[in-house]
């Protein structure tokens, strides 16, 4: 039986070698669920023996149902009529199955029949997903709807919702793009006013919205009028019914099997969720970080399906009596492909473990409010992590997985071009990954702000001190040295105390920050694993090339683009 979680050596060699021992003792509260819960662990061994469990079963499902449907829901793709959205009959089926399989709530707790797994495993569950098919983990990884309601919403709303999710009754999307107000969210305009009995309805127009026929939709409104920017923007749970009519879906590149919805609220019946104007700063915040996960693990899923057909592909395809796999500018764009994907894959994990360790410590201090001066800084700190390094995520694995999937096609040569092979379609599916749930231009800007105070600097001093990367002395010195350059870079730029060169090298920061912290995860990935040693001397080798050419760039103070692009692109005189 083809099974997408063990037929991957490196999500298995993660799962074996990542530090998960004081994510599982926060996620499980000192295992205090194993007397009322028969499937909650009792300890740490037992809770990766479910873990593993469980990416086993998303496994099966994804390599015997999903995988092998996925030309056809591309072919047939999501339909609008007379109102209503419907799903391919095979995206229907899998649905089924996940629910019926208990795998609707991945993260929330038994409470409400989650099956209170760490953000971490999720992030390895969509990838799998999306390897099979990335249209789908628009449907699957949209399970971050309910954790917010998890997170914020009160109890009553938490226990009306959340079973639902999890019994996969109700599907999820979030509403938040505008006509006029795609990544700028404080300019959003969709009003929410109480009547006269004191309930919540929302007026206006949604677009862009993925899986906006959902049976329930957090939706970003403007509840306070006299407030213009973000802080007037409050966030709401609807449930659909007559009075928010879908428009049409749009006509897309990819991921056909998941409808892109404009909507229109009509006095539409909405509850808040948490606090009044906290709905842009606080709550979607919240909500947009597991979107960058889950995003980001979609592109590690696509990136993954284009390698492999590419290297099935060339280790049968015959030109001059040999297969194409042994000529040097094949097998090297299949080798960048594979090292390329397990650096995503290593930064993926890594910016998982941020997010649940900021999540958890967040919990430790909610129900042990005794404990909150003793965490207090590792709290700032892992809130700090989590900003970086889910920024830095989505910018590095989306990018990764276009260029992998184009390199993919090339590999093929001309049949790749045609849809009797994968490829063209994962191509398609690719391409939207560095666009939605913020570009990778906004990704930039949320990471460079961490980069410059030093958030970086302060992560890899910890993997230093706690890994004994001294092990592999070869490899620690090229990450050492690739630390250097960035922060040479990180200070050149700071000196010059000007906000436009700072905003015109930021995509250069963010890349040489991502490729630093992944040379350094591959060095401790190395300790582990002859292989890895040889994936990061690869990795490691390539980027120090790169980094030094950026740096010189970045020191030769060059402003020519800054000064002459409006010469270059502006009107013809």
């Amino acid at each position: 039986m083809l099974n997408f979680y063990k037929d991957n050596p490196d999500i298995l060699f993660n799962l074996k070698n990542m530090d998960l021992k004081e994510i599982i003792g926060l996620k499980e509260n000192g295992f205090s669920d194993k007397d009322e819960y028969l499937d909650a662990p009792s300890s740490t061994e037992e809770a990766l023996d479910n873990y593993a469990l469980v990416l086993d079963l998303v496994g099966e499902i994804a390599g015997e149902y999903l995988s092998p449907n996925a030309a056809e829901v591309d072919k047939i793709g999501a339909t609008f009529k007379n109102g209503e959205v419907a799903y391919p009959d095979a995206i229907n089926t899998i649905i089924k199955r996940l629910s019926d399989a208990n795998l609707m709530g991945f993260t929330f707790t038994r409470k409400y029949g989650g099956l209170n797994l760490p953000k971490t495993i999720y992030a390895m569950a969509i990838e799998i997903v999306s390897r099979a098919d990335a249209s789908f983990m628009t449907i699957f990884g949209l399970q971050e709807i309910a954790e917010t309601i998890s997170h914020f919403g009160n109890d009553d709303q938490q226990s009306r919702y959340l079973p639902r999710f999890s019994s996969g009754e109700v599907l999820g999307a979030m509403a938040l793009t505008e006509p006029d107000a795609g990544s700028d969210l404080q300019a959003i305009q969709l009003k929410a006013f109480q009547d006269e009995n004191g309930n919540w309805r929302l007026n206006g127009v949604k677009r862009f919205i993925t899986n906006g026929c959902a049976k329930i939709i957090l939706v970003l409104a403007r509840s306070e009028e006299d407030i213009e920017d973000g802080r007037g923007l409050s966030l709401f749970i609807y449930e659909r019914d007559k009075d928010m009519k879908i428009r049409r879906i749009e006509d897309k590149l990819g991921i056909h099997g998941s409808p892109t919805c404009e909507l229109q609220f009509s006095d539409a019946k909405a509850e808040l969720l948490g606090q009044r104007k906290r709905g842009l700063i606080k709550y979607t915040w919240a909500l947009m970080s597991g979107a960058r996960l889950g995003v980001s693990a979609q592109a590690v899923g696509i990136a993954e399906a284009a390698y492999r057909e590419a290297s099935l592909y060339a280790s049968k395809r015959i030109q001059f009596n040999q297969t194409i796999d042994n000529f040097p500018p094949v097998y090297e764009m299949l080798t960048d492909m594979k090292v390329s994907i397990e650096a995503g894959r290593a930064l993926l994990y890594e910016a998982a473990r941020m997010v649940d360790m900021k999540e958890g410590l967040e919990h430790r201090i909610e129900i042990h409010p005794e404990t909150k001066a003793d965490l207090k800084t590792r709290l700032r700190d892992y809130t700090d992590f989590e900003q970086l390094f889910t920024s830095l995520l989505k910018c590095y694995t989306t990018e990764m997985a276009n260029r992998v999937c184009y390199d993919a096609l090339q590999v093929h040569g001309g049949v790749g071009y045609t849809r009797g092979f994968a490829v063209e379609r994962l191509c398609r599916d690719a391409r939207i990954t560095s666009i939605y749930e913020g570009t990778t231009q906004l990704q930039v800007v949320a990471a460079t702000g961490a980069i410059m105070k030093g958030t970086v600097s302060k992560r890899l001093k910890d993997y230093e001190s706690n890994y004994g990367l001294q092990q592999v002395p070869e490899l620690f010195e090229g990450a050492k040295k690739l630390r250097g350059m960035l922060e040479s870079a990180i200070v050149h730029v700071q000196e010059k105390a000007d906000s436009t060169y700072i905003e015109y090298h930021a995509r250069r920061l963010v890349d040489m920050a991502a490729d630093t912290i992944i040379s350094y995860l591959l060095c401790i990935s190395a300790l582990a694993s002859d292989k890895k040693k040889k994936i990061a001397a690869l990795f490691i080798s390539k980027t120090i090339h790169k980094i030094k050419s950026t740096l010189d760039y970045i020191r030769s103070d060059d402003k020519s683009l800054i000064e002459f692009h409006r010469d270059i692109i502006g009107p013809e005189e």
